[in-house]
């Protein structure tokens, strides 16, 4: 698993439409959370989806977005979107790129690993985790990078309020 300060691996997958997009592409908006997972339709990763799918007006708020990679097809990753309306992009990778670039594909090359990436917008891997069966694990993970970036944003339009805006 790579490490907090790393720099996130380039990649580029195609989406559940079968469009190409580039970690450089995605964080053009802003910093996102990019989660792994086993597979689609399992239980264990339909309660991941559906768990980050029930926060993402929360998550959106502060300005980050979600990314999920596992090896199924697009077509796949489609029906599973749709099944569960899950508001966010699922990555296909097939061939392990990505899965083997951020240090999660599984035990002697069989499966993925279940990780989460908070990575900020210069590409900087800012915290990780890697938690197989503790689905719930990757809940709070997320739910303490929300609080965070809330804290953040607080402390500085609270700073701009004490001390006014310099720009003038």
């Amino acid at each position: 698993m790579l490490q907090p300060g790393s720099k996130a691996p380039e990649f580029v997958l195609p989406n559940e439409r079968g469009e190409n997009v580039s970690l450089i592409d995605m964080l053009e908006k802003g910093p996102l959370v990019l989660y792994f997972y086993p597979a689609d339709f399992t239980p264990g990763c339909t309660k991941e989806a559906c768990s980050i799918r029930d926060m993402h007006d929360d998550i959106l708020s502060v300005g980050l977005r979600v990314f999920g990679v596992s090896p199924q097809d697009a077509a796949s990753h489609m029906k599973f979107k749709e099944k569960y309306e899950l508001p966010f992009t699922l990555l296909s990778d097939p061939d392990k790129v990505a899965i083997k670039m951020y240090d999660v594909d599984g035990p002697f090359g069989v499966g993925v690993r279940r990780a989460t990436y908070l990575i900020s917008q210069s590409a900087e891997i800012q915290a990780a985790l890697q938690a197989d069966v503790l689905i719930n694990r990757h809940k709070e993970f997320i739910e303490k990078a929300i609080i965070l970036r809330e804290t953040a944003s607080m402390t500085a339009s609270d700073a701009e309020q004490r001390y006014g805006d310099d720009s003038d």
